[in-house]
């Protein structure tokens, strides 16, 4: 006999593990379907987030950084090194070890909170009686019944026709985070965010790095003076970049990969790198959930359709995360999924998608909330803005970086703050003051009447504030 829930969430991902877990916290009988599995065959929670995303992704970035750290300025402080090296099957070791730790700490919530795990892939049979019948296949498969879905499935890295991911040389996220020695030249097709931050990894350990974008600008979705500052910075690093490329015919060979590709004056290119990185976006994982046997209904982009409570055109079934509409990011999803649990509970769960904040993971870090310059020009807003560089602070003097700049834009009339951008260190930390601050509706001269502690980098978004009123105190 199947065994009955009020809630089944497919997919335990930022969205689905933290649905479960609200859902089971208002008092339902919750489970959560997955079919990640770690080396072992294991169950591996925390879909591309843990497994091949942000996180492994941070734990490459943070090693990266050491050595760069380590071969070029050190010696700044007065440290010298002598015979450094680069154990990069270590360094994977230890990234697949932070994965692991965050995938048994899932585990351990579900179990915590009374969240049953099923261990296969979700897919839908049949509605019925008001409940719905869902399949998990796996090593163990079972029928369950639940009276609401939670369908939070993902995303995939999306393919470039004639160039299909093999993982060993051609690479999506995945391949990029499991290669096991640095690459002499390493290319990368497109400039988002996981191209740049895997860019950078291989780039400071040793990788000559090409960045191939067919967009004519650089991080076109970026606060233009933040991507003029970072396309100037990442090409004195070292990366080289090409804008407004047409791709055209890959080649693999025993030994590496060629691209051929015209460049943004029309002219005949050849790229042959070692390793090529394929990050052209991703596209919403409904693979085998069979939506059809119950008439969900997708879009074009094989998305599912949701109105702005994640409700889908079936009663009972919500959907979250990277596989609706909105922005890819690991904590939209977790904040609909929150949302959804509450919403099911009756109550009126909230996202506001004005204030998801972006990270950019390089060095130096870009992380914005809110209106870009460019975006409030063309809405024909009224605004003031104003900036401080990290040079003019004393803790990123300390620190021995002072890269970029803090940016306010506010209403010209009201001061309320629209958006905030920075690059330069630490700037996914210090993005969270924005966020508060324009949650709550506040203006510019808010955040620069407050007392910001001293020494620190978020002195400078004190002062970024107090320059929207042109009364900077340090610059």
């Amino acid at each position: 006999m199947s065994q009955q829930f009020d809630v089944i969430v497919i997919g335990g991902g930022p969205g689905g593990y933290i649905a479960a877990i609200r859902a089971a916290q208002l008092g339902f009988k919750v489970a959560c379907i997955d079919e990640w599995k770690n080396a072992k065959g294991g169950a591996a929670p925390g879909g591309t987030c843990t497994n091949v995303g942000c996180i492994p992704s941070k734990a490459l970035l943070q090693s990266s950084e050491h050595y760069e750290q380590a071969a070029h300025h050190f010696a700044d402080h007065g440290i010298t090194v002598d015979g450094l090296k680069m154990d990069v099957a270590k360094m994977i070791a230890r990234k697949d070890a932070v994965v692991k730790q965050n995938n048994d700490g899932i585990l351990y919530l579900f179990k915590k909170n009374k969240v049953s795990f099923f261990h296969g892939r979700g897919s839908f049979v049949k509605a019925d009686g008001g409940l719905y019948e869902i399949a998990v296949a796996g090593d163990k498969p079972e029928t369950l019944q639940g009276k609401h879905v939670v369908l939070a499935t993902g995303s995939n890295a999306r393919q470039l026709p004639g160039a299909e991911f093999d993982e060993k040389q051609i690479l999506s996220n995945e391949g990029a985070l499991a290669v096991t020695e640095t690459p002499a030249k390493l290319g990368v097709i497109g400039s988002g965010v996981i191209g740049l931050e895997m860019g950078s990894v291989w780039r400071r350990l040793g990788a000559e790095v090409t960045v191939l974008e067919a967009m004519p600008t650089f991080l076109a979705a970026v606060d233009e003076q933040v991507a003029k500052e970072a396309q100037k910075i990442f090409v004195k690093q070292g990366i080289k970049l090409q804008l407004g490329v047409k791709i055209g015919e890959i080649k693999k060979a025993k030994k590496g990969v060629t691209v051929n590709y015209t460049d943004a004056k029309g002219e005949a290119q050849k790229l042959e790198v070692d390793k090529l990185i394929v990050s052209i976006g991703r596209v919403p994982n409904t693979n085998g959930l069979n939506a059809e046997a119950v008439g969900l209904k997708l879009d074009e982009r094989g998305a599912i359709v949701v109105d702005d409570d994640c409700k889908t055109n079936l009663p009972n079934v919500w959907a979250v995360g990277d596989v609706v509409r909105g922005p890819m990011l690991a904590h939209k999803a977790e904040e609909e999924g929150v949302a959804v649990a509450e919403r099911i509970a009756g109550q009126h769960g909230h996202v506001d998608f004005n204030l998801v904040p972006w990270v950019i993971y390089t060095s130096p870090e870009i992380a914005w909330v809110g209106k870009t310059e460019q975006a409030l020009k063309a809405e024909g807003r009224a605004y003031k803005a104003g900036s401080f560089p990290f040079l003019a602070n004393g803790r990123a003097r300390a620190l021995g970086d002072t890269t970029g700049f803090v940016k306010f834009l506010a209403d010209a009339a009201t001061d309320e703050i629209l958006g905030v951008h920075i690059i330069g260190p630490f700037a996914s930390e210090l993005i969270a003051e924005a966020c508060v601050a324009m949650a709550f509706k506040a203006s510019a001269e808010d955040i620069a009447r407050i007392c910001h502690a001293h020494p620190s980098l978020s002195e400078s978004t004190k002062e970024a504030a107090l320059a929207v009123d042109k009364r900077t105190l340090n610059f």
